[in-house]
Order: structure tokens, then sequence, then C-alpha cells
């Protein structure tokens, strides 16, 4: 799943050790645009923090895993970014809603110059009707 927004906060760096040795996580909000904006809290685990170097304030596509969990009867929901891309960056992938392309969208029906006007006669205006 894709979303872009703008990052508004970077929440402080959790380290620990676990069985497979030492690990770190940073979670991030960003504010996704629309008619009623929402908030997204995302977070980076180990060598992608320092690989994607977020900055508060930039404008950002990210590629997240939704999961949720169960522990003890409660369930909670981790939403973890494996991909993240700056519009405008050189092998950035588009924003969300676009098409890809700086050219403007080309209409699949064709320019209003290319319709054809079904009741124009193109003999010459001689009327083919029979009455």
């Amino acid at each position: 799943m894709d979303i872009s927004g703008k990052v508004i906060q970077i929440l402080p760096k959790q380290t620990g050790a676990g069985k497979n040795g030492p690990w770190e996580k940073q979670d991030y909000v960003i504010e996704i645009q629309g008619t009623y904006p929402k908030k997204v809290c995302f977070n980076l685990w180990g060598n992608k923090i320092s690989q994607f170097d977020i900055k508060d304030g930039e404008f950002i596509n990210i590629g997240v895993d939704i999961e949720s969990r169960e522990y003890q009867g409660r369930w909670y929901t981790d939403v973890r970014a494996w991909k993240v891309e700056r519009p405008g960056a050189p092998g950035a992938g588009a924003p969300q809603g676009s098409t890809g392309n700086s050219s403007p969208v080309q209409d699949p029906f064709g320019s209003p110059d290319d319709v054809q006007d079904p009741f124009a006669s193109d003999n010459g205006g001689a009327d083919d009707l029979p009455f």
C-alpha cells in the first residue's frame, strides 16, 4: 500500500536487545492531504532509519505493510514502511493520484477538434435525404 503526505512529527528513536541481537526503531507521523486530512503513524526499523533519512516537514511517498497482532486479548496495529520516495527526486515514483508524467493527461476520446459531426454532410452540401 502506498501513502503520500507531509511529515509532521518525528518521534524519538527506540532501541533494545532481543534474542536476535540489538534493534532500533523510529516512529514518524505523516499527514495525508484531503478534504479531511488524516494523520498516520508509521515506523522504520534498523538501517532503514539512516538509509531514508526522513526530515520533518518534507513531503514523501511511502510504501507500507500494515499488520495487526493480538496480545493478551488486545489488538495492536503496526504500519511499517519499506520504501520512502521523495517526489521530484531522481528515481522517485509519482505521487499518489498522479499520472507519472509531466505532460497533460490526454483524453482517451480525443480532443474536441478530432470529433466528427455525425450530422455534417461531406458531399458538398447536397442533401442526401429521400424527402
